[in-house]
C-alpha cells in the first residue's frame, strides 16, 4: 500500500487508529476454545466490528509463533482475511526482524510477498545492510524501532554518543539508506516528550505508537508534539480494545472501546 493510500483511509474515516491482535488463548472469551481456530475466530470477530473505525491492523507474531504451526496458519488466515475484505485498510507485522542481509531478504519475502502485510517491525542494531532489504520491495513499508515504549529503552536508546542520543542517530543515519523514503518509525506514546525533537529529524514520516491505552501513552499529548500536515501518526492499541470483555459479546465491547478512541482522533483532526 502506498503511504497517500493510508493518508485517504485516514481522512475518510476520521481515525489514525491501530490495532493491535495479540492474540492470547488465555484472554480470549472461553467459548471460543471449542473451536478449531479459536486464534482466528477471535481474529475474525475483532475485524469485523471494528474495521470501519481503524485504518491499520498489527498482529505481534509472538503471539502466533507461541502456538507453533496452528498459530502460523491463524495469522496467514487473518491476514488474508484482511487482504480479500478489506485491502483499504494497513497491515503490519509486528515481528521485530533484524540480521544479515540474505537473512533480512528472507524475513522480508515471508511477509511481504508469502502473507502479502504491507509493513513489517525491523531492529536496527545490525545497521544498514540488514535493513535495506525490505526498503527494496516497492510500495512496502519497514517500520524502524527508534524509541520504544519500555522502560528498559533508557538502558541504550536515550544514551548519548559524542553528546547526541543513540535513537537521534539511528533516526538520522537511517535517512541516508537506500529507499530510506519506504521506513516509518515506531515511537512510544509513553515517549511522548521527545516527539518534538523526533518530528524536527524526521517531520514528514509516519509514527507507529504503540502505549495509548494500557502502558499509560496519551493520545493528546502524542497529536500536540507528534502530528505533522499529513496526520503522520499511527496509534495503536491491542489490550485496550481487544480484551474489554471476555463474555460472549467481546467484539462489540471492541467496538466501543476502538469508537471512544476514534472519535477522540477525529476532534483532533
Amino acid at each position: 500500500m502506498t503511504t497517500q493510500k493510508l493518508i485517504d483511509q485516514i481522512q475518510k474515516k476520521k481515525s489514525f487508529l491501530c490495532i493491535g491482535l495479540d492474540v492470547d488463548l488465555n484472554k480470549i472469551p472461553k467459548h471460543l476454545l471449542k473451536g478449531d481456530d479459536p486464534i482466528f475466530a477471535f481474529n475474525k470477530a475483532i475485524i469485523d466490528a471494528t474495521h470501519h473505525l481503524c485504518v491499520a491492523y498489527k498482529p505481534n507474531t509472538a503471539f502466533y509463533e507461541a502456538y507453533g504451526i496452528k498459530g502460523w496458519q491463524a495469522l496467514e488466515k487473518t491476514i488474508n482475511y484482511l487482504n480479500d475484505n478489506h485491502p483499504e485498510i494497513y497491515t503490519i507485522a509486528d515481528a521485530k526482524r533484524g540480521d544479515i542481509g540474505n537473512t533480512s531478504t528472507m524475513y522480508a519475502k515471508a511477509f511481504f510477498e508469502d502473507l502479502g502485510f504491507d509493513s513489517v517491525t525491523v531492529a536496527p542494531y545490525m545497521g544498514k545492510d540488514s535493513v535495506e532489504p525490505f526498503l527494496a520491495f516497492k510500495d512496502k513499508h519497514t517500520i524502524l524501532l527508534a524509541l520504544t515504549s519500555n522502560q528498559g529503552a533508557f538502558d541504550f536508546q536515550t544514551k548519548t554518543v559524542d553528546g547526541v542520543e543513540l535513537y537521534k542517530q539511528v533516526l538520522e543515519t537511517s535517512k541516508s539508506w537506500a529507499n530510506s523514503e519506504n521506513l516509518m518509525y515506531v515511537v512510544g506514546a509513553t515517549k511522548a516528550e521527545f516527539l518534538g525533537d523526533i518530528r524536527k529529524i524526521i517531520p514528514d514520516s509516519f509514527l507507529l505508537v504503540p502505549g495509548v491505552g494500557a502502558q499509560g501513552g496519551n493520545l493528546q499529548e502524542v497529536c500536540k508534539y507528534g502530528m505533522n500536515d499529513s496526520v503522520g501518526l499511527l496509534i495503536n492499541s491491542s489490550r485496550g480494545i481487544i480484551y474489554a470483555s471476555q463474555d460472549e459479546n467481546f467484539a462489540e465491547a471492541a467496538a466501543q472501546k476502538a469508537e471512544e478512541l476514534q472519535l477522540q482522533m477525529a476532534a483532533e483532526l
